[in-house]
């Protein structure tokens, strides 16, 4: 593969990566009341869920893999110039990929864990007891499912990747400072989004609302300005090239 399709590809996979993920995730808003049925009570979480049908399902696996593109993007970075010779590339990409996985992985749960507890949960025949320890079952799978490994551990490592990665886009002459700038804004406004999910087990933590929507929104802006940058950082390339052999 020459380091022309391998730009091509990097950059508009960032850039198809970011747009896709927000189909879904509008469709999650519109159908499941997300992300706030999230901290639901687990009846209403269950009921909610159930209503949405085999639609819903849908939805969350397409939520799951429709960021399979920034996964290779993730990967493909290393191998372009202004990433190859960065001491962080290697390791961003790494920590990239796991954070990737570990989002997967907690969204795959509504897909092949959740449907069954559901079903299972709002059988007529089910008793108090067996609604109970379904209730006491799904919260276990959602705070580990969920929060450890898709919201903590999964989320924690886009930060970090979007900070290394920053931090090489600042010592490189190929693109603009102010790219890194907005990525490192972008990993602190997200990261105080953690504090949501300690708040699940440690009440007293203060919260700020809006920083998981605001920075998960920057992180994809970011990802978007990113891939463009690459992308006209061929064209730069092309135009040189041509200059040179006119």
């Amino acid at each position: 593969m020459t380091s022309k399709y391998v730009r091509q590809l990097t950059g508009w996979s960032l850039i198809l990566g970011s747009l896709l993920v927000n189909i879904p995730y509008a469709l999650l808003i519109s159908n499941f009341d997300y992300p706030d049925i999230l901290r639901a009570p687990v009846d209403q979480i269950l009921r909610q869920f159930a209503a949405g049908g085999s639609g819903l399902i849908y939805i969350w696996l397409a939520f799951a893999w429709v960021g399979l593109p920034l996964l290779f993007a993730s990967i493909m970075l290393k191998r372009l110039p202004e990433f190859a010779g960065a001491a962080l590339s290697e390791t961003a990409s790494t920590i990239g990929v796991i954070g990737f996985v570990m989002q997967v992985i907690g969204l795959l749960r509504w897909v092949f864990v959740v449907p069954i507890i559901a079903q299972s949960y709002l059988d007529p025949l089910a008793s108090a007891a067996t609604k109970a320890s379904l209730a006491t079952m799904f919260q276990v799978v959602h705070q580990y499912g969920g929060v450890v490994l898709g919201e903590h551990i999964g989320q924690l490592f886009m930060i970090i990747w979007m900070l290394l990665l920053s931090a090489i886009i600042y010592r490189s002459a190929s693109f603009p400072k102010w790219l890194a700038w907005l990525g490192w804004l972008a990993a602190f406004i997200y990261s105080l989004a953690q504090t949501e999910l300690l708040a699940t087990v440690l009440p007293t933590i203060p919260v700020i609302d809006w920083t998981g929507l605001v920075g998960s929104l920057l992180w994809l802006a970011w990802m978007t300005s990113l891939g463009i940058m690459i992308l006209r950082q061929k064209n730069a390339i092309n135009e040189v090239f041509h200059a040179r052999i006119n």
